[in-house]
């Protein structure tokens, strides 16, 4: 019975550390997604992805905008196809809309909806592009398409 005990204990132990360990590889992974990726100028749809780790319950949201795409779906699919890609992280889109992009007036505009998956929280969207461009006026409105 002692050594069963001992086994019990020794598992935990070492279950724990490999757990502790997931867990910091898991909050690397996520630390090393650039929070927000947009397009330089211009007026382009915009999705607000969570992506989560499958070794824990951590996750980041993270904010993607591009003129190339014609859907929403698009900027998610091809996000969420690469991060999946290397195994170990999970994506769930919260929501999408648009942003106008004025490089020259250093100003960020967010707005709208997407159809497919809905309105982001632009209020989170802003919050994290006033981090990536400091010194713009980051504004948002639930108004418009």
């Amino acid at each position: 019975m002692q050594r069963f005990s001992v086994a019990v204990l020794n598992f935990a132990v070492v279950l724990g550390f490999f757990s502790a360990v997931f867990a910091i590889m898991s909050a690397e992974r996520l630390a090393k997604i650039p929070e927000v990726d947009l397009d330089p100028n211009g007026v382009f749809k915009y999705v607000l992805i969570r992506v989560h780790s499958t070794d824990d319950d951590s996750y980041v949201d993270i904010v993607r905008g591009y003129a190339w795409a014609e859907y929403h779906a698009d900027i998610y699919d091809r996000v969420a196809g690469e991060l999946e890609r290397g195994g170990g992280l999970d994506c769930e889109c919260l929501g999408g809309g648009r942003i106008k992009h004025d490089r020259d007036a250093k100003k960020i505009h967010v707005y709208g909806y997407s159809m497919g998956f809905g309105r982001a929280n632009h209020s989170v969207s802003t919050e994290k592009i006033k981090t990536q461009y400091p010194d713009y006026e980051v504004t948002w409105a639930d108004e418009g398409y």
